[in-house]
């Protein structure tokens, strides 16, 4: 319960939350006020649709949550200064070094989740988002996270122990034709969220100055890794397994286009929920 002299102008909340609200609003983060009440729930240790019924911070609170708006006003990462990114209704523990997943990337895992697999295969894992969320709504399957990176490594293992310890996590570049070459020819469904956005794409702060480049950009046409990707899938999988891969807006058809070079077949464009291309999937064909 707050004293009455808690609830002073400075320190109560809808006072704080407006000011924070135009200060974010100024430094051009797109989503104002939604970050002022999720950093305000953060400090309180209340879900946000609770702030309602909190009349103010404590003096140590107000200081706090004055200092976590600072911090997001100079555009770092809502989800670094929390310390966790939701994803498909999962709290994911992320940070510098390793790729804050967006929630678009949950269409690819819905799609996943209707198809007939026992045995996945996640590559370019990062924080294991894809792996995780698949492993947690379908435990009886066998998840294989793959991820090259020394930085986002400690992430992903870290997620995978507090939310899917089954996924095993296997450090590895997935353009090498010797990772994971024990299962080749096995793998019912191979997923994918790799780098994509082409290196000349303009991108916010938040991304140019805080996920890492290389989990970010691929090449002019953001598609450099794109043809190694299929090779490793199209060995991965076997007949008939299915294959997802994440991609950008511009690469709707150039990407699909790859992917009939390689032995697939079916191969078929997702939009996410504005309409805009969002990933492709396909069928590895009999040799």
């Amino acid at each position: 319960m707050h004293s009455v002299e808690d609830d002073t102008p400075e320190r109560e909340l809808p006072t704080l939350l407006a000011s924070a609200t135009r200060r974010l609003a100024a430094a051009g983060v797109a989503s104002p006020r939604v970050d002022a009440e999720l950093l305000a729930s953060h400090v309180l240790s209340v879900p946000r649709g609770r702030l309602p019924v909190v009349r103010a911070f404590t003096p140590e609170q107000a200081t706090r949550f004055e200092s976590l708006v600072a911090r997001r006003a100079a555009r770092e990462p809502l989800q670094h200064i929390t310390g966790e990114a939701p994803f498909h209704g999962l709290s994911l523990a992320v940070g510098p070094g390793v790729f804050i997943p967006r929630f678009e990337t949950e269409l690819l895992v819905e799609w996943a989740l209707r198809q007939p697999a026992s045995r996945v295969v996640d590559l370019c894992s990062g924080s294991g988002a894809i792996a995780v969320a698949f492993a947690a709504n379908r435990p009886s399957a066998t998840v294989l996270a793959v991820e090259r990176s020394p930085a986002a490594l400690p992430w992903l293992r870290r997620n995978v122990a507090a939310l899917a310890p089954a996924v095993s996590v296997v450090e590895g570049d997935v353009t090498d034709s010797s990772v994971l070459s024990d299962v080749d020819g096995l793998v019912d469904l191979v997923l994918c969220n790799p780098p994509y956005v082409p290196s000349t794409t303009p991108v916010d702060p938040e991304v140019r100055d805080h996920d890492p480049a290389e989990a970010v950009f691929a090449g002019t046409d953001g598609l450099a890794l794109m043809p190694a990707i299929a090779a490793r899938a199209a060995a991965l999988l076997r007949p008939g397994g299915l294959l997802a891969i994440e991609h950008d807006d511009t690469q709707g058809e150039s990407l699909p286009a790859l992917l009939r070079g390689f032995p697939f077949t079916d191969v078929v464009d997702h939009t996410d929920l504005a309409g805009r291309p969002r990933f492709t999937t396909a069928r590895r064909v009999a040799d």
